[in-house]
């Protein structure tokens, strides 16, 4: 087990783990409440990459790994995970308009 203390370091030895072997890659997510810790951890039960940390911004990083692991695992190893985050989803969402009181 390894624990990487960088997050971007983090996100793309994952990445790569995943696209060595996306049929075995595991993505675990682990929080304890009394400790007020987040665990992550990636396996191909060869190799473990663990990230830990107990700072609520670390939420939205967690966020954007989700969405790079959910595109991989949806469009394939090959697919391109740079335009993935979780901030441009959100903004490319139309706005409505004409609903609600006017003033």
């Amino acid at each position: 087990m390894v624990y990487i203390t960088s997050w971007d370091e983090f996100v793309e030895r994952s990445v790569q783990l995943f696209r060595a072997d996306p049929d075995s890659t595991r993505y675990v997510m682990k929080y304890r409440h009394c400790d007020g810790k987040l665990v992550l951890k990636v396996t191909d039960n060869r190799e473990c990459l663990k990230f830990k940390t107990d700072q609520a911004q670390d939420a939205k990083k967690m966020e954007k790994l989700n969405n790079i692991f959910f595109t991989l695992m949806a469009r394939g190893p090959e697919a391109d995970v740079a335009e993935v985050t979780g901030k441009e989803q959100i903004d490319a969402q139309p706005t409505k308009k004409g609903r609600g009181r006017k003033q």
